[in-house]
């Protein structure tokens, strides 16, 4: 049990890469917060996990607003008396985000607010959760795209995950001697429905694939057993890391400088 006798809490926990994180962190016998605007996936996350055995309440929260993000970490000591993980993974991707001349500031903002605002406001009111705890473990989600920019353009989605790469590293210098642990996760192309409603027929995912060695589309329980290992004490030797499971993708386009 990799998890055992600790509390993680876990945005965006409602379907995706927190949904199958949600399970599998109490799987390896975590106690777990899940997060999500959607209180009836959320809530089917809690009962799946009861029914399993393990325990998880829910709590309802738009990451984007400090009240609530200090809410969801209040929830985590007040029911189970502690926090030692945080997996800041909400996140959004907007239909109409594009290049530079066609975004709007109202899908900038929004992008930003969920993206990088959530991000910041877990780790504000986490960190001192965890300090209390005694030192834990918080992950924030990112992407390849913040390595290596995006063929399609989204850039919003782009930045606000470079954002996140930069807030990572300089958390993880801040607190490492604190025992706190930070990491950005980031992932590649997954079959997950925020890219598949985008690659909606097979000619367009076909384009996509050509540019991922392994040639297939990440899975998200994939990805959430990346976040088990940089949860877990096995990782307790890693902050600061760009933390990428994307299939090869950056391998085979990142230029040595």
């Amino acid at each position: 049990m990799r998890l055992e006798s600790k509390v993680a809490l876990i945005t965006g926990a409602g379907s995706g890469i927190g949904k199958e994180s949600a399970i599998l962190f109490a799987a390896e016998g975590a106690k777990v917060v899940v997060v999500d605007l959607n209180e009836d996936a959320g809530n089917a996350v809690v009962m799946n996990i009861k029914a399993s055995g393990g325990e998880a309440i829910f709590q309802r929260a738009d990451v984007s607003k400090s009240a609530d993000a200090r809410d969801m970490v209040q929830a985590a000591e007040d029911h189970f008396g502690a926090l030692h993980v945080i997996f800041n993974n909400a996140g959004i991707s907007h239909a109409r985000d594009d290049d530079a001349v066609t975004t709007e500031e109202d899908v900038w903002d929004l992008t930003f607010a969920i993206n990088v605002k959530g991000v910041f406001f877990g780790c504000k009111y986490a960190i001192p959760a965890i300090l209390r705890s005694g030192g834990g473990s918080i992950i924030n989600t990112a992407s390849f795209v913040a390595l290596l920019g995006a063929a399609t353009p989204q850039l919003a989605y782009t930045s606000s995950k470079g954002a996140v790469l930069s807030m990572t590293r300089e958390l993880a210098a801040i607190h490492a001697r604190q025992g706190i642990r930070v990491n950005a996760l980031c992932p590649g192309p997954l079959r997950t429905e925020l890219l598949m409603k985008y690659l909606d027929t097979e000619e367009k995912r076909q384009r996509r694939l050509v540019h991922v060695p392994m040639g297939r589309f990440g899975e998200a329980l994939e990805i959430a057993k990346a976040a088990l290992w940089l949860a877990s004490d096995d990782s307790s030797f890693t902050t600061g890391a760009t933390f990428l499971v994307d299939g090869g993708i950056t391998s085979a386009y990142t230029t040595p400088l």
